[in-house]
């Protein structure tokens, strides 16, 4: 582009008032074999500003659950509330359908990694603890988070874990800064959780999102620091570390296809952000 053209992000500016830094310094780190994203993983000031909206009733849709989640009831229950929360505010709920997936949301309680599927059978019980993921689409942009919830009184064992894998998030949000790397965050996740004896699932991470449910890039949360993909402001994508306290070893439901297991029957938390790469750092859309 042309200094003086207006920038292909739609923002209205002048490419020199606008992207025009940002793409030559992308260029350099290209050439010196840094990977980086190209145009299509960053988001545009009209594109972020709709999904801030599919954020903000992402959220809703949380706080909703937090308010009525309690022992006895099934997780089925969870999945009408979401499911009528996010439908009566004009969204639709983006797991319902997404691959086979039968359900609103997934619900996944102490050895179950992700994608537990909301079952009436399956009834919450005194020292549980779950975690609801919810992802929402809103006049066609997506969001993506989810949440630990310890059902009554739990164990020192999984209230511990549900506090370390809190920390390994915000410690990986303050690895979100522009021009850090992806690897910078997996690093101090990923020493965190080892360093109070727990382990991080290295084959299952976070994605981009907003325009699409699962969007470039892969999120890990295992590599060095200093490693993968260059952050850049306009990029958008979930930190969603899963914590186990023993073996990061999982297997896969062969029934449905679906639920993921810790192979060592250890207990599982997993808490999600959905995050945009900003000049300053990174802000919080939805948790």
């Amino acid at each position: 582009m042309e200094r003086n053209d207006l920038c292909w992000c739609g923002s209205g500016k002048k490419y020199k008032k606008c992207h025009m830094q940002i793409d030559d310094k992308l260029l350099l780190l290209a050439a010196k074999g840094e990977i980086v994203p190209d145009r299509s993983m960053l988001k545009t000031p009209a594109q972020i500003e709709e999904i801030k909206k599919s954020a903000e009733l992402n959220t809703a849709v949380l706080d909703y659950v937090a308010a009525n989640i309690k022992a006895g009831m099934s997780t089925a229950q969870i999945d009408n509330l979401v499911y009528t929360y996010t439908t009566e505010h004009g969204g639709i709920p983006a797991p319902l359908g997404y691959e086979g997936f039968p359900k609103s949301v997934c619900t996944s309680i102490n050895n179950e990694v992700c994608h537990g599927i909301p079952d009436e059978n399956i009834i919450l019980q005194e020292g549980d603890i779950i975690n609801v993921d919810v992802s929402t689409i809103l006049n066609g942009y997506f969001s993506d988070a989810s949440r630990m919830f310890c059902i009554g009184q739990v164990s020192e064992r999984a209230k511990k874990l549900v506090q370390v894998t809190k920390e390994c998030v915000e410690l990986g949000l303050k690895e979100a800064k522009p021009w850090n790397h992806l690897g910078d965050i997996a690093y101090a996740i990923n020493s965190h959780a080892q360093a109070n004896g727990y382990s991080v699932v290295e084959d299952i991470g976070g994605h981009g999102i907003g325009l699409e449910f699962h969007e470039d890039p892969f999120v890990s949360y295992v590599t060095p620091k200093g490693s993968e993909m260059v952050l850049v402001p306009g990029m958008m994508f979930t930190i969603e570390p899963m914590i186990n306290e023993g073996s990061p070893d999982f297997f896969v439901d062969e029934d449905n296809g679906w639920t993921v297991y810790t192979e060592d029957n250890g207990l599982s938390a997993q808490i999600e952000y959905m995050v945009l790469i900003t000049e300053n750092g990174a802000e919080v859309l939805t948790k």
